[in-house]
């Protein structure tokens, strides 16, 4: 039972014609949130759009349909934006690949051998500490976009990146400005006065007629072409399998961010819904999902939970919503594919700076800094690692540094409070 997905007893219960609906209404909902964010994902991790695409129809279909949650929604998310960057730029195309095949393995591994429950052991700091430096790192990928810099690629590495980006200032493009000023406006604001509005959606349709009569707009069109109108391709890639061993670091990384992240959105869901999931079967699900997206040129995937959240607001009550929601994006993917190629560069950008704020953790950062030294120095590690230097070793470092903190305290207790 541990390992049996939730559609299996969603059917079991009876799935009538109301559910349905309100599955198809939720699915479409969550469908329009992701259109824009899978994109732009995708290309903040160095990939194509269509690439983004792909990889939330393939691995969120199969995360809905085999995953222990009845409103888990899979896909791209942000958290996995500066490892892929970082994995791209130094293995290429393929070292990602086999990267998210092997991560894709070593969840169901961990599914099957039902460990996922310990995962919910992670110190609260070093999970803040890592998201937060993702925040950052998201930020410094954007700042090109959002300015409209005229420049190379930018470095992977943190440092050399913000020194590049200091010394293209002067290439500023006003119109790039303009228009991520407007995407972050309209986001924003429809948060405050109609937040059950699709606000990314909108913000990048505006976006796309303000660009067709602005200068020197970049678009995803100019950038990458016309977008392909065609379904995912299953096939076997060229895999490098002689670098397994040179790339386990970075897939135990995607592994463990994709089960941190998936079985804390499986969390918030049943605390939305008063449903419990089963860990296990959602990390066979998270680990099924990336082998697929694997196989169809995809990228690392894993529970979303802000869509997950949209989801369960819009109605959503069993895993057929998320499995819908893959279903909308492939009829989005394959008729408005042509229309994708007047979105702005700088919108997708500001979409993505909302995003980074939304995954910040700002006030939980906040309060671990003005609590106990010993947390606030895994905190700071962990963070400081995450940015400058990789999640591997911020993940490493963060968890080792905790256990120590956790055995001096055992050592040391703290003094009782006078009466």
């Amino acid at each position: 039972m541990l390992l049996e997905p939730k559609l299996l007893a969603v059917l079991r219960e009876g799935y009538s014609r109301d559910l349905l609906r309100r599955d198809a209404t939720a699915g479409l909902t969550v469908a329009v949130v992701a259109l824009p964010l899978a994109m732009a994902l995708a290309i903040a991790s160095g990939a194509s759009p269509v690439t983004g695409l792909h990889t939330a129809i393939v691995a969120g279909f199969l995360i809905s349909a085999l995953g222990g949650s009845r409103v888990q929604i899979g896909g791209p998310t942000a958290a996995f934006i500066p490892v892929v960057a970082g994995i791209v730029a130094t293995h290429g195309a393929g070292g990602l690949l086999l990267c998210t095949l092997l991560a894709g393995l070593i969840l169901v591994a961990a599914g099957l051998l039902r460990i996922g429950a310990l995962i919910r052991y992670m110190p609260h700091a070093v999970i803040v500490g890592f998201t937060a430096g993702i925040a950052v790192s998201i930020v410094s990928s954007q700042v090109k976009d959002a300015l409209g810099l005229q420049m190379a690629a930018l470095p992977a590495a943190f440092l050399p990146r913000w020194q590049a980006l200091s010394t293209h200032l002067g290439t500023l493009t006003i119109s790039a400005v303009a228009l991520t000023a407007a995407g972050l406006a309209i986001i924003l604001a429809l948060r405050r006065w109609r937040p059950h509005w699709p606000g990314f959606l909108l913000a990048v349709l505006a976006c796309s007629l303000l660009a067709l009569v602005l200068p020197h707009a970049d678009t995803l069109g100019s950038r990458f072409g016309a977008l392909p109108a065609a379904l995912p391709v299953f096939s076997l890639p060229r895999i490098p399998f002689e670098r397994t061993l040179e790339l386990l670091p970075a897939s135990l990384t995607i592994a463990f961010l994709a089960g941190i992240e998936s079985l804390l959105s499986a969390l918030v869901a049943d605390g939305m819904t008063g449903f419990r999931h089963r860990s296990s079967a959602e990390l066979v699900a998270q680990g099924i999902a990336n082998v697929g997206s694997a196989l169809v040129g995809g990228l690392p995937a894993t529970g979303a939970i802000a869509r997950t959240a949209t989801n369960v607001r819009a109605g959503a009550r069993t895993p057929v919503a998320g499995m819908l929601h893959a279903v909308f994006l492939l009829v989005f993917l394959l008729l408005l594919a042509p229309a994708m190629a007047y979105v702005p560069m700088a919108a997708l950008a500001a979409i993505l700076l909302v995003v980074a704020w939304n995954i910040s953790e700002h006030a939980a950062f906040r309060r671990i800094l003005a609590g106990p030294g010993g947390d606030a120095l895994v905190l700071l590690s962990t963070f400081l690692l995450t940015v400058v230097v990789d999640l591997t070793a911020a993940i490493i470092a963060g968890i080792a540094l905790a256990g120590l903190v956790a055995l001096w305290r055992r050592h040391h207790p703290l003094p009782e409070p006078a009466p």
